[in-house]
């Protein structure tokens, strides 16, 4: 057993995940996911349907939804010079103006600054090197003229959804609505808002019945989220920065179910990290459009929500990391435990659980 005390590093959140758990395909029914659900003070589990999931809020209570859209970003390309086949991974826009953007290459070892990559056969789209940023990161810029949003749709139109490597297969038809959740409105991310993908129209019917009230964020999950820290000393990582706004209206309904003691739920650790970015010492929520690099690991002290939609993350992920600061690394860790020993289904296509009563 962890104590408050322990000094956490990246190999407390490695454990051995057989490959049969990992979901590669999501289920038929978007709330027919398990549910597992894990008190954070006292760490009893309950087990139930995702769609049973509003037995455990009442009205005055507010979900935290991240309203981010997945884009095409994996396109399939060749290296001019050799036609060695490419795959390139969009990260973000650096310069609209100019066409500019931040990738990472596979296989990286041998584009160098100056190549030429190119998208397409008929209407080739071709692409320059003009800069090294990691050992498969590139910045690189697009050449072609004319209007942007005209440019933007002919980009996207050569990618494909960017489905985690874990999955172990290419991107079909199914991902590109299955690896969207239902409310995904602001294009931008490059991994889906996995707890959401569990929300069905009838949830959501649901909660509006009951009077859950429904908050809305935007935060665009960038890759840092998938890949492990490179350090073993957690409190020396870095994370990459993802651009976020809270708006008005979101800040107004968290906050008032704040004040009469409702609860906050905060869906997925995206959601998260966004109201952590962005609250004063009294625990309330302040509209803001910026850029976070909140990176959320035992011991912290959460200021507002007071529970979490998860899913079932991969081992040293920082997913696990947030999930565990929330519901205890103990508590949580035991849940992982039972989950592999009962099956449950892990990763962005997997299972879900709830972390209630954190405060």
């Amino acid at each position: 057993m962890v104590t408050s005390s322990h000094s956490f590093k990246l190999s407390d959140f490695k454990f051995s995940l057989p490959s049969s758990l990992i979901a590669k395909y999501p289920i038929e029914n978007r709330d027919e996911s398990r549910l597992m659900v894990v008190d954070g003070k006292t760490g009893n589990i309950e087990h139930l349907l995702f769609k049973e999931i509003i037995n455990y809020f009442t009205e005055n209570d507010t979900f935290v939804f991240n309203n981010t859209k997945v884009y095409p970003a994996k396109l399939k390309g060749y290296k001019e010079s050799t036609n060695a086949p490419v795959e390139v991974l969009l990260l973000r826009e650096i310069d609209e103006e100019n066409r500019i953007w931040d990738v990472i290459i596979e296989p990286a070892r041998k584009i160098r600054i100056g190549n030429k990559i190119l998208f397409g056969e008929t209407d080739v789209l071709i692409a320059d090197v003009l800069d090294n940023t990691t050992s498969k990161g590139r910045i690189i810029r697009f050449l072609s003229s004319g209007d942007n949003d005209k440019f933007k749709q002919r980009l996207l139109s050569f990618g494909e959804m960017p489905i985690p490597v874990e999955l172990k297969r290419q991107p079909e038809q199914i991902d590109k609505d299955r690896f969207q959740t239902i409310f995904a409105k602001v294009d931008g991310a490059i991994l889906a808002a996995s707890a959401g993908l569990h929300f069905s129209r009838e949830v959501l019917k649901r909660m509006e019945i009951i009077g859950i009230n429904k908050g809305f964020i935007t935060l665009h999950i960038g890759i840092c989220n998938s890949q492990a820290p490179n350090v073993g000393n957690l409190a020396k990582h870095k994370s990459d920065s993802e651009y976020y706004k809270i708006p008005e209206k979101t800040a107004t309904l968290v906050n008032k179910s704040k004040l009469s003691n409702g609860q906050i739920c905060a869906v997925g650790i995206s959601s998260l990290r966004a109201i952590e970015s962005s609250i004063t010492t009294q625990g309330l929520l302040q509209p803001i459009e910026g850029w976070t690099n909140k990176f959320i690991y035992p011991p912290y002290s959460f200021g507002c929500a007071t529970s979490l939609i998860t899913n079932f993350h991969m081992p040293l992920s920082p997913l696990i990391m947030a999930a565990t600061a929330f519901g205890g690394y103990n508590n949580v860790m035991k849940a992982y435990e039972l989950a592999i020993k009962d099956g449950y289904r892990f990763g962005v296509y997997g299972d879900a659980m709830l972390i209630v009563n954190n405060q």
